[in-house]
């Protein structure tokens, strides 16, 4: 198999998709498995691994109450991806429908008993073979599926030492047109700290993230300091209806909690020089959705 098949192979990841839901089960099971096999692992038991994935569900996937690291696992080997493989896969079951039709998924069971995975042969030989190829394979997953605030998080969370630069997307346009309709300060803070003449540490952060097709247009841009950009990017809060900031009822600290964030809570952000340009409701309803790790705190 040639370098430039894997590249393609990897691209094409057969992802679930629903009204703007994200499903990024399969990408952090490639990234961490690649990691894993840079480190001399090749093959993954389920019942070994389940507990990262699940962590990794719950850190850099969307809210929800119950996270199945199970499906990427499993569904990884199917005809689509062909990026993975499950020698034992005969000796797991499927559950079944009402009408006896599969429904694709393995009994849990089965897989913690019998499902060790990993990449076929000729994929794991080449990524191990060649490290610049297993690095690309990486920057595509994560330009693909995850905002540029996630990179380094993700990649310690799945212990990948990357030596290659990863670099942001350049969307000049639109970080100039958002930063200029929120007068260059933070809708949060209002930090508007500058070197000369140029804005430091002021971001364009999108709502919904342009990997999820979000647009590069001001009512679907916030200016942010790096700090709120990070934590907006995270889910540590997010935006009302009535453009308020929202804080999670999970987040917590010591030093900066209350004068960074809980001082913002209930607040309504600056909004833009013109109403035209404010956050539309379409983008602020999918980042509590998809982003915010809720549920938020109480209303004071």
């Amino acid at each position: 198999m040639t370098r430039e098949e894997i590249i393609k192979k990897f691209r094409k990841l057969n992802l679930w998709e629903r009204e703007g839901e994200r499903a990024p089960h399969k990408p952090l099971l490639v990234l961490y498995a690649i990691g894993k096999l840079l480190r001399g692992e090749d093959r993954l038991g389920y019942a070994d691994i389940e507990e990262d994935l699940r962590n990794l569900l719950k850190e850099f996937g969307p809210w929800r109450t119950n996270h199945r690291p199970q499906y990427p696992f499993w569904r990884l080997r199917k005809e689509k991806d062909k990026i993975w493989e499950i020698p034992d896969a005969h000796k797991i079951r499927e559950y079944q429908r009402k009408n006896g039709k599969s429904t694709g998924d393995a009994r849990i069971e089965d897989l913690r008993r019998y499902g060790v995975g990993g990449f076929p042969e000729p994929i794991a030989y080449q990524l191990q073979k060649d490290p610049r190829l297993a690095f690309e394979v990486v920057q595509n997953l994560l330009d693909s599926h995850f905002p540029f605030s996630y990179y380094e998080d993700i990649l310690q969370a799945v212990d990948l030492p990357i030596p290659l630069p990863i670099s942001r997307s350049r969307l000049p346009n639109f970080r100039e047109n958002v930063l200029k309709a929120y007068n260059y300060r933070c809708a949060v803070c209002g930090f508007d700290v500058k070197l000369r003449h140029q804005p430091v540490a002021l971001e364009a952060s999108h709502i919904k993230w342009h990997r999820a097709g979000g647009p590069d247009t001001e009512v679907n841009g916030l200016a942010l300091c790096s700090l709120h950009h990070k934590l907006f990017d995270r889910g540590v809060f997010t935006l009302s209806t009535q453009l308020e900031v929202l804080v999670s009822e999970y987040a917590n600290g010591s030093v900066g909690f209350d004068d960074w964030l809980m001082k913002f809570h209930n607040e309504k952000i600056h909004f833009p020089q013109r109403s035209t340009y404010r956050p539309h409701e379409n983008f602020t309803e999918w980042h509590l959705k998809e982003v915010f790790k809720g549920p938020y705190r109480e209303r004071t």
